[in-house]
């Protein structure tokens, strides 16, 4: 069977590399002219996660290029008062990494491109769904048919629009704001963040073994939507400047990088609340279908095992899509139930609303850093609640190789 997956980010490469194990012939278009190399942002691989990259062969890889984060410092005041903890005491997890997102895509995409087939700088124009298959257009490449197609091209994913219709009708935005900017590593940082909060914003700065330079992060509330595209890059450095005006520590001078950085994101922080995520023979994974929240919600962890399990249905269907469809949904559904409502906690806890929230935030990671580690797990419930439900997801084992062998398919390397 041939299956088009858009999006070759994180879910889009996974998927394609347990199809074309399985047997299907997984083609992975890409509106980027190439795979993006700027670093991204720092992501999180919990348990069953590691347990599927390990299983692809490239946990090595993955830890080879893990950010190497282990001490955060969150500043209160202007900075001038700190207090100080080691993240091993944050993420309890006894399986988890940390990661850059573009390092972890060009990971994934060394793992499939040479089994499987990537179009770079173009897009789905058009879908045409009948009884035996999808005819597609492209907005470059001649028309083709597919007898599936798959949407893993995130938050703001075409393949959605084109088959469910406009983002707004599903999109919960959950009152905060999240920009990445790459900037240089004046504070040289390697094994560090640093985060100062003050009531309704946060901004931190960090670094990562394998960089140069590091990453400015900025979170702040909002309690509407703000009025910008998600393309108008210049729109969305200006309310961000504005929403961080007068703040102090670092704060201006990593404003002032946003005229000269190389790589910026910036996303209102939004669910997606669909009551399916298939119809007919396409279907959504990752943030595409199911985004529990940029930044506060284990949307990569989450995209890795959904990339996973929707293949891995397919297969044990045996090609019926429809079949394999509902037993991927039901598989997923109380997962990404429960890593909604943990992102609506976490949003509020990285953004404290009030000077008391802020005090109360600064105060819990004080007493984390001083005191014994065994005692500190009531002062962080929402980071280990959030571990709980990314750690503990059942995931499911699926056809053997051996099958696979009979078959004549050579899998991956």
């Amino acid at each position: 069977m041939r299956v088009l997956i858009s999006g070759a980010s994180i879910a889009g490469p996974v998927l394609a590399y347990w199809l074309a194990r399985y047997g299907y012939r997984p083609t992975v278009v890409e509106r980027a002219p190439a795979l993006r190399k700027a670093g991204g942002h720092a992501v999180d691989l919990f348990r069953p996660a590691v347990d599927i990259v390990e299983r692809m062969g490239v946990l090595p890889a993955v830890r080879d290029r893990r950010t190497g984060t282990e001490r955060l410092t969150m500043l209160v005041d202007g900075g001038r008062k700190r207090a100080h903890v080691d993240l091993d005491r944050v993420f309890t997890s006894d399986r988890h990494v940390e990661i850059m997102r573009d390092d972890l895509s060009e990971i994934f995409y060394d793992a499939t491109r040479d089994d499987v087939e990537y179009l770079f700088g173009d897009s789905i124009a058009t879908l045409e769904q009948d009884a035996d298959g999808v005819e597609v257009t492209f907005e470059h490449a001649p028309p083709r048919r597919f007898d599936l197609v798959i949407g893993a091209d995130g938050l703001h994913s075409n393949v959605r629009r084109l088959v469910f219709g406009e983002e707004r009708r599903f999109s919960a935005f959950i009152g905060a704001y999240l920009a990445v900017a790459t900037v240089p590593n004046h504070l040289d940082l390697s094994d560090h963040v640093m985060m100062a909060v003050a009531p309704g914003r946060m901004a931190a700065c960090y670094s990562a073994r394998s960089m140069d330079d590091a990453r400015a992060l900025f979170l702040f509330r909002s309690d509407h939507e703000l009025d910008y595209h998600h393309r108008d890059v210049p729109r969305q450095k200006e309310l961000l400047r504005a929403a961080f005006a007068g703040m102090g520590w670092e704060v201006p001078r990593l404003l002032d990088e946003l005229d000269r950085t190389p790589a910026f994101y910036f996303d209102s922080i939004t669910q997606l609340r669909m009551d399916t995520w298939s119809r007919g023979r396409v279907s959504l994974v990752g943030d595409a279908g199911y985004s529990p929240g940029p930044a506060v919600g284990g949307s990569t962890s989450m995209a890795v095992i959904g990339a996973y399990v929707l293949a891995g249905e397919l297969a044990a269907a045996g090609g019926d899509h429809e079949r394999a469809f509902r037993a991927y949904e039901r598989e997923m559904a109380g997962y990404v139930r429960r890593a909604r409502e943990v992102a609506m906690g976490a949003a509020k806890w990285l953004v404290p609303g009030t000077r008391f929230q802020t005090w109360a935030s600064f105060r819990g990671t004080w007493l984390m850093g001083k005191l014994p580690k065994r005692v500190t797990g009531a002062l962080n419930t929402v980071t280990s609640k959030a571990v709980r439900v990314h750690d503990t997801v059942p995931v499911k084992d699926y056809p053997s190789m051996s099958g696979i062998a009979r078959s004549g398919v050579r899998p991956p390397r």
